[in-house]
C-alpha cells in the first residue's frame, strides 16, 4: 500500500492476476487448491467434477465463469472472444452447477460438469477453460484503510486471483501427429546448458504430456538432465516453441555425446510415445 495527501476519501484500485496452471496434479494459486488439472469429455463420460480445497486460514469465496485463450507459440495464453481459424469454442456444450463457492478453511467442495449435446457436434476438438475468479471482501477492506485525516487518501492495490483450468471436448478419432524439430543447444553463463526445440502438432486434436530430456555420453552412459511436466499444444497451433534449462550435472559433459528428447503422454502405467529424437552436441 501507498499514501498521498489530497483532499480527497478513499479509493481502492483492483488488479487482476490469471494463471493458467499446467504442471502439476493439483493445481494451487492462492489458497485454492483444484483437481484434476483439466476436464477431458471423449465420448465416455458426460459428468465429470472438479474438487476445490482451500488450504488457507481464511474464508475465500470463487466466482466460476468460462473463458476463451488463444495459446500462443511459446506457450502462453492471450485471452479472445472470437476462435481462431481451426478453433472451437467448448462453451456452449458445458454446463456447470454450482457457479459461485465459498469455502471455509480447509474446506473442500465439489463443481460439477456436464457436456451436452454431443451428437450434434462436427468431429474435433473442443476448448474453453473454467475461470475461477476469487472474490475479496471490499468492505472489511475499505475499513481497514479508513483513516480520521481526511486530507489524506490511501490507494490500496488489492490482487484478485484466478485460475483457469481447461476444459476439452472430444468428437470422432483422433488423427492428430506429433514430432520435433529445430533443436539448438547454448550455453548461458559458464554453468548453464540450454536446450531449444519446437514440438509440431498436425491433426484434429490437440497433444497433452511430459517431456523428458537425456544426456547420452559418448561412452553410451544415459543421465536425465531435463523434466517438463503437463505441456500442451492446443488446436489449431500447428507448433509450440520448448526452452528448457538442464540440470548442472557436474558429471554431464554437455560438449559432447547426445541429448535424446522424449515426448509421451501422462500414464501410472505405460505412457505412450508422441514423439522422440536424438541430437548431436557441437559447441
Amino acid at each position: 500500500m501507498f499514501k498521498t495527501t489530497s483532499k480527497f476519501g478513499i479509493f481502492v484500485v483492483i488488479s487482476t492476476f490469471i494463471s493458467l496452471l499446467n504442471y502439476t496434479d493439483a493445481n494451487a494459486q492462492g489458497n485454492l487448491l483444484i483437481t484434476p488439472r483439466r476436464i477431458v469429455f471423449d465420448g465416455t463420460r458426460r459428468v465429470m467434477e472438479l474438487n476445490l480445497a482451500n488450504t488457507g486460514v481464511d474464508t475465500a469465496r470463487y466466482n466460476i465463469s468460462l473463458l476463451h485463450y488463444r495459446m500462443n507459440e511459446d506457450g502462453t495464453f492471450t485471452e479472445i472472444t472470437e476462435p481462431d481459424p481451426g478453433q472451437n469454442f467448448a462453451d456452449k456444450n458445458i454446463r456447470f452447477f454450482p457457479r459461485s463457492v465459498t469455502l471455509g478453511p480447509n474446506e473442500a467442495q465439489s463443481v460439477r460438469m456436464q457436456v451436452t449435446n454431443q451428437d450434434r457436434l462436427a468431429p474435433g476438438e473442443y476448448r474453453s477453460h473454467v475461470y475461477f475468479r476469487s472474490v475479496p471482501n471490499l468492505i472489511a477492506l475499505g475499513e481497514e484503510v479508513q483513516r480520521a485525516d481526511t486530507t489524506s487518501v490511501s490507494v490500496q492495490l488489492i490482487p484478485i486471483f484466478g485460475i483457469t483450468i481447461p476444459v476439452i471436448i472430444r468428437i470422432g478419432e483422433n488423427n492428430t501427429k506429433v514430432n520435433l524439430s529445430d533443436f539448438s543447444h547454448h550455453n548461458s553463463g559458464d554453468t548453464t546448458s540450454i536446450i531449444e526445440f519446437k514440438i509440431n502438432r498436425s491433426g484434429n486434436m490437440s497433444v497433452y504430456g511430459d517431456i523428458k530430456v537425456t544426456h547420452i555420453s559418448d561412452s553410451a552412459k544415459e543421465t536425465e538432465v531435463g523434466v517438463l511436466n503437463g505441456l500442451a499444444v492446443y488446436t489449431p497451433n500447428p507448433f509450440r516453441r520448448i526452452i528448457i534449462e538442464l540440470n548442472r550435472d557436474k558429471s554431464v559433459d554437455y560438449k559432447k555425446g547426445r541429448i535424446k528428447i522424449t515426448y509421451t503422454s501422462q500414464s501410472d502405467t505405460r505412457p505412450e510415445i508422441y514423439a522422440q529424437t536424438e541430437y548431436e552436441l557441437k559447441l
